[in-house]
């Protein structure tokens, strides 16, 4: 049983931060998608004894999340306007990598200091320049490149080599 429940833990960790944002991108209330993907992982300690897994475990979850996310549109179809070609596919290994990678940028964004990291993020996700940002946090220039650079050291140092590559050439594209 000690050994169910260390399996289960080691899966949540594994898996949650991927399968949330995955979520996200189908129901942007963060609430509701945290209790999908917890009832996935209650799903999958209740039914334990009896799945049989003919792909691999992290599909499959995705699929007991799909499934979630469908039966809750469903359920509440009053308060959305979804066609049946928006619902999600369960999505390919590859783009499991790919979640996979999102969630472990976002977890290492999450670890940079809040004060960096709210630079790092004006800076990449709202693409506002160092005069913009400097300009909004009351800060100067510099400070706002010295944290930027510390910012992409740290995440250098956190990431996988290619996955750092990719997050910097995603930056420099915008």
């Amino acid at each position: 049983m000690a050994d169910d429940m260390n399996a289960l833990k080691r899966l949540h960790d594994k898996y949650y931060s991927q399968l949330f944002l995955w979520a996200c991108k189908y129901l942007q209330q963060e609430t509701v998608v945290e209790e999908l993907v917890s009832d996935c992982f209650i799903k999958l300690w209740n039914r334990r004894k009896y799945i049989i897994i003919e792909k691999s475990l992290k599909a499959y979850i995705f699929l007991v999340l799909r499934n979630e996310i469908v039966s809750y549109i469903r359920k509440n179809k009053n308060k959305f306007e979804v066609k049946v070609k928006e619902l999600p596919e369960v999505p390919t290994e590859e783009s499991i990598n790919e979640q996979e990678y999102y969630a472990n940028l976002y977890k290492a964004i999450q670890r940079i200091p809040e004060q960096r990291r709210k630079i790092l993020e004006l800076a990449v996700f709202e693409s506002l320049t160092y005069r913009e940002i400097a300009d909004r946090l009351d800060i100067s220039i510099n400070t706002v490149k010295t944290q930027i650079a510390r910012s992409y050291q740290f995440l250098k140092e956190e990431l996988d080599p290619k996955d750092f590559v990719l997050l910097h050439f995603h930056c420099i594209r915008k």
